[in-house]
């Protein structure tokens, strides 16, 4: 591996979120993120909110870092992160949330299939946990994890999304709830990594995630909760002005992780 490159694999992650809830991981999951447990150690989580931007470089988090400072500083843990490849966006999710590498998932290219392999969303519905996705309509997250026992709440636009995950939390009705925005990468492909359209699609990303962890220790304060902002791959700049991802260098698969854990009152 070069050593440009991170050594925390994004499979990495569903065993992780698993352990947070104490609950087991099949042992075809990759080994849970080790800072992440130790720095949670002897902490129990009964509510889980995972926040899925697409295409958040480790790149762009060095470079602009100022940016994130909301992120920094509502999270616990800021993590270097490494994606799998091919770095596209199904590829990736679908290893984050089996636990396992695109061989063994099956999702090598960019194609929408159901997922066939355990996934976290189904170790959590056979212990029991309720889980929902909340989507935009047509992207990875809202396709691959297709016929599972979760709820789905599917929409058109961003802003449906965001404002449904919103009542969700207020409504404190699901032990699990994953949301995906892929405003940055729409903005990213169109327009490059850092053009001003972009780079503000970013930073409504980071102020949506800081209003989620907000709204949580607001609405969820009988409860402890887990909490991450995930991307799944980085970007690069093409000639022509715009951007893209998908290939073996730093620049698409180093991500930037936040971790953070909320105790109840």
């Amino acid at each position: 591996m070069s050593e440009l490159l991170d050594s925390i694999c994004i499979s990495q992650c569903a065993s992780t979120v698993l352990a947070a809830m104490d609950t087991a991981a099949p042992e075809a999951f990759a080994k849970p993120i080790e800072p992440v447990v130790k720095k949670f150690e002897g902490l129990t989580a009964d509510r889980v909110l995972l926040y899925n931007p697409d295409a958040v470089a480790l790149w762009i988090f060095q470079k602009y870092t100022n940016l994130f400072t909301d992120a920094y500083n509502c999270s616990d843990l800021c993590i270097p992160m490494l994606s799998v490849m091919p770095s596209v966006t199904p590829v990736c999710f679908a290893s984050m949330y089996s636990g396992v590498m695109p061989d063994i998932h099956g999702i090598k290219r960019y194609e929408k299939p159901v997922l066939s392999v355990e996934t976290i969303f189904d170790v959590f519905s056979a212990a029991g946990k309720k889980c929902a996705i909340v989507s935009t309509a047509g992207d990875s997250i809202s396709k691959i994890f297709l016929e599972r026992k979760i709820d789905y709440y599917i929409y058109e636009e961003l802003d449906e999304v965001n404002e449904k995950a919103r009542e969700l939390i207020d409504k404190d009705i699901y032990d699990v709830i994953v949301i995906y925005n892929g405003n940055y990468d729409e903005f990213m492909h169109k327009y490059g990594p850092e053009s001003d359209e972009a780079m503000q699609q970013l930073k409504d990303n980071i102020a949506v995630y800081k209003d989620f962890v907000d709204r949580i220790k607001d609405k969820w304060k009988s409860h402890n909760t887990f909490y991450g902002f995930m991307p799944d791959h980085g970007c690069h700049e093409l000639d022509g002005d715009c951007g893209g991802h998908g290939l073996d260098m730093e620049e698409d698969m180093n991500v930037v992780h936040f971790y953070g854990f909320n105790k109840k009152f």
